[in-house]
């Protein structure tokens, strides 16, 4: 089913809000069993609260249109940006759209592509709906005013995912919309996002709402990040610094310590997206896919209980290599080698990354019921880091990227030229952010995509790359989808 027909048609409305949800625990939890008529809906505070737990929901694993785990952060849209760039290879045999972005020989056909597009406007659906609906309910109106204000920011970070990888398009804002919308200039697009996100600064800050929802903290991270993006330099450092003196947020000691199952929602963990163990995280029947994608198959097999482990994506030998040997980010993020059950080390023969595998928590490997980190403490550090730097404040801007580095067990640095700062600050994200869904947009933002493939991949790209193109399938639906140059 393609996105615009979505928009316009209101047939499908009850399979898209059929997720009737309640809390659990300090969670969001939506249960699949409750199919909500759509004469019946948009009456009630608990249907407020449902429409828009079942935008979270998207963000995880359902998709009910589609009867598979797409989720927004589900899988592909992270492994895109670590392929798309000097991250990630793909070893996942009959995935000819991972071969085909890790090798940069993609075009409009690319399923990977065609999924992100389609379950990133579903979920932006779903928010229009709320948006547009919730207003008209006799309720609480703080409660009213948080749920609208929690759909605008999810609205806004979407948009900011889809404007960076494709450019001008439609821009929706509507359940409304027309059957095939004309796409908007970039610019429309970003002054949208920054009305949504500066509109979600009112919400709650961490600690006063439940665990996996927006808050004010998250709002004013994404936006520092969307003028970072714009090149709008002070107010990105303004918007940064806002998180940085909240007093919400801190690093955790140890790296690894970010990634534990034990530590979500905890102090590193500004806006992050749940998946689906029992005990209540936004998703209610699929795993995210951390572990099952990037530990290696050998686990299984050598290492009594673990299950499940396919190691479908990999990490470029020349990431490894990046590494000083005496960061700590190193060890725990990457596998080499693991002890086998019966005692011998087991070498293997490409790099797994296994920075997800809570080993304590999760013995198995095979839940992976970590939280997909959309935005880290660390991340915003760096945000307002590259911010300085853009002002020429280098003395603000090494201080806080040396946080980073501190807190990896590296010396600090004290540069004072704008493009030796830059040179520092992109290894030090790419070291940071492994699998995060990061590296294509932090390439592209600072023009250096080329050179960063040529030296890890030895591919020659060119600037069409900077951009993805519109799938075909949505351009064959809608004749006023443009296309970007060189697809």
């Amino acid at each position: 089913m393609n996105t615009i027909q979505l928009h316009s048609s209101k047939v499908l409305l009850g399979i898209l809000l059929l997720l009737l949800s309640t809390s659990c625990s300090d969670f969001l939890e939506e249960d699949p069993e409750n199919l909500v008529a759509t004469s019946n809906y948009y009456t009630t505070e608990q249907d407020a609260i449902a429409a828009v737990n079942s935008i979270y929901a998207y963000l995880g694993s359902y998709d009910a249109s589609r009867g598979n785990t797409a989720g927004v952060y589900h899988s592909t849209f992270w492994i895109t940006q670590g392929l798309a760039s000097d991250e990630m290879l793909n070893n996942q045999l009959g995935t000819p759209q991972y071969d085909q972005l890790a090798t940069f020989s993609y075009n409009a056909d690319n399923a990977a592509l065609l999924e992100i597009w389609q379950i990133h406007y579903k979920t932006i659906y779903l928010a229009n709906v709320a948006i547009d609906r919730i207003p008209s309910i006799d309720m609480d109106p703080a409660v009213q005013n948080r749920l609208i204000n929690e759909a605008k920011f999810l609205r806004g970070l979407l948009y900011f995912n889809m404007v960076r990888m494709f450019g001008e398009i439609p821009l929706v804002i509507s359940e409304d919309a027309p059957l095939n919308p004309e796409a908007a200039s970039v610019s429309a697009i970003y002054d949208q996002i920054i009305a949504d996100l500066t509109a979600a600064e009112s919400l709650p800050a961490d600690g006063e709402i439940q665990q996996g929802r927006a808050t004010t903290g998250a709002a004013k991270g994404i936006l520092a990040k969307v003028y970072l993006r714009m090149g709008e330099f002070q107010l990105a450092a303004d918007k940064a610094k806002e998180v940085i003196d909240s007093g919400q947020y801190d690093l955790w000691d140890d790296f690894s310590e970010a990634f534990e199952i034990s530590s979500r929602g905890g102090k590193e963990a500004v806006f992050s997206v749940g998946f689906g163990d029992g005990g209540g995280a936004i998703s209610f029947w699929e795993v995210g896919q951390f572990n099952v994608r990037l530990l290696p198959t050998e686990l299984s097999r050598e290492v009594d209980g673990v299950s499940n482990t396919q190691g479908w994506q990999i990490a470029l030998p020349d990431l490894y290599d990046s590494y000083e040997d005496i960061d700590e980010r190193k060890e725990a993020t990457f596998m080499t080698n693991f002890m086998a059950s019966d005692g011998t080390t087991v070498n293997l023969d490409k790099i797994y990354i296994d920075k997800y595998w809570d080993r304590e928590a999760d013995p198995t490997a095979g839940g992976s019921f970590n939280d997909f980190p959309v935005l880290r403490y660390s991340d915003v550090l760096l945000v307002y880091a590259e911010a300085q730097a853009s002002l020429n404040n280098f003395s603000e801007a090494n201080e806080y990227l040396n946080m980073v580095r501190e807190r990896a067990g590296l010396d600090d640095v004290d540069v004072s030229d704008m493009g030796g700062f830059i040179d520092v600050l992109l290894n030090e994200r790419r070291r940071e952010f492994v699998a995060e869904g990061m590296r294509w947009f932090d390439l592209t933002r600072l023009g250096s995509l080329e050179e960063a493939v040529q030296e890890a991949k030895n591919i020659n790209v060119g600037s069409e790359y900077y951009l993805f193109p519109i799938p075909q399938r949505e351009r064959d639906v809608n004749p006023n989808l443009p296309q970007n140059q060189g697809f």
